[in-house]
């Protein structure tokens, strides 16, 4: 494994057990079995491990636009594997995600990290959307923009109030997530 993949990793496991404020650099190297020297050549600081995060985050945008252009595939599956794959870090522990929510909004630099992340991550859905609406997929009556808008906030929405929930089950929260916004979105055949 990648010495920056194998301290990302190690960080985003010890974020889920211990929380990430509770989690310094030393705890990372040591059980990365690496010298924080050698953290500090990836990550100039804790926070800028959420950078690897936030990569990866839009790479799955990118990932499901691309899948969004093949002919035969429905945007709908698009965005259920989407809204599964983009979770797939965050859902690992509610508590990791609570950790994470929390620094990603607590924190300038991150929450500007994040900010960026998510705005360009609208620009992916939209291009998406842009997509259904010429396939006639999604209503075309309202931009596509203003959709994958509604689609980030509902997903967002989705994950922190599972992060309050105990015994919820999240993919099955954004399924009905996915549908109520479908709802919205699909364009109706008259």
């Amino acid at each position: 494994m990648e010495t920056r993949e194998k301290l990302y990793r190690t960080a985003m496991e010890l974020f889920a057990k211990r929380g990430y404020f509770e989690t310094t650099t030393e705890d990372i190297t040591e059980a990365a079995d690496v010298g924080q020297g050698t953290f500090f050549n990836y990550f100039p600081t804790k926070s800028h491990v959420l950078l690897a995060l936030s990569e990866k985050q839009l790479g799955k945008v990118r990932a499901a636009a691309q899948e969004a252009t093949k002919p035969g595939i429905p945007v709908y599956e698009v965005f259920h594997r989407f809204i599964h794959d983009i979770v797939e870090e965050l859902a690992r522990s509610q508590a990791l995600a609570r950790s994470l929510l929390t620094i990603f909004v607590s924190q300038e630099d991150v929450r500007t990290l994040m900010g960026n992340t998510l705005s360009q991550g609208r620009e992916g859905l939209a291009r998406i959307c842009e997509i259904a609406q010429k396939r006639g997929e999604i209503r075309r009556d309202r931009k596509a923009a203003d959709l994958a808008m509604t689609l980030q906030r509902n997903v967002l929405g989705t994950l922190l109030i599972w992060t309050m929930q105990s015994k919820a089950d999240l993919h099955a929260w954004l399924d009905k997530t996915l549908e109520d916004f479908w709802e919205i979105a699909e364009a109706k055949k008259h």
